[in-house]
């Protein structure tokens, strides 16, 4: 009887080991994979840098830490926080987004009814819904990940990121 013994280890931003790829068939350059924690370590907070795409589809890995701008989208989004902890605040937009992709400016002070607000800790996950402002805000910094699709303020740096 075999018995094994795995310790799972979840990274942050503060402590993250690079990972590694073993190649069973093909070439190690037709696989490419990136941390999320290096990622957001190497970024400016809030910059939404990509991590993932599938088409349209992408994750972008964001770095939170103090407030963000006010984002908007005329899609619904998905935030997973990773690491730390945010705040993220909601306004119903009076004169939402309409068409386009991926997350855009809001403004200064978006217009529109307070919705209220969510707080994310390192697993938690929310909805970013389409049609309202959103701003993120952190005391320490943080990661997280958003689904959305790429669009206006989507940053694509697969050289810097991405370990082949």
């Amino acid at each position: 009887m075999t018995t094994s013994s795995f310790h799972t280890e979840f990274g942050s931003l503060a402590h993250y080991r690079k990972g590694e790829i073993e190649i069973t068939s093909g070439s190690a350059s037709h696989y490419v994979f990136s941390n999320i924690f290096e990622t957001a370590a190497k970024s400016a907070p809030y910059e939404k840098v990509v991590a993932g795409k599938n088409l349209d589809y992408v994750i972008e890995v964001l770095r939170t830490e103090g407030p963000s701008p006010w984002f908007a989208c005329a899609h619904d989004e998905f935030v997973i926080q990773m690491d730390g902890e945010v705040r993220i605040d909601f306004i119903k937009l009076d004169a939402p987004p309409k068409g386009g992709k991926g997350t855009v400016p809001a403004g200064a002070q978006p217009q529109g009814r307070a919705m209220g607000h969510v707080v994310l800790r390192r697993g938690h996950q929310a909805l970013l819904p389409a049609g309202c402002a959103y701003r993120f805000s952190a005391s320490q910094a943080g990661v997280a990940l958003v689904q959305t699709m790429l669009g206006e303020l989507s940053v694509q740096k697969w050289a810097e990121i991405c370990i082949h």
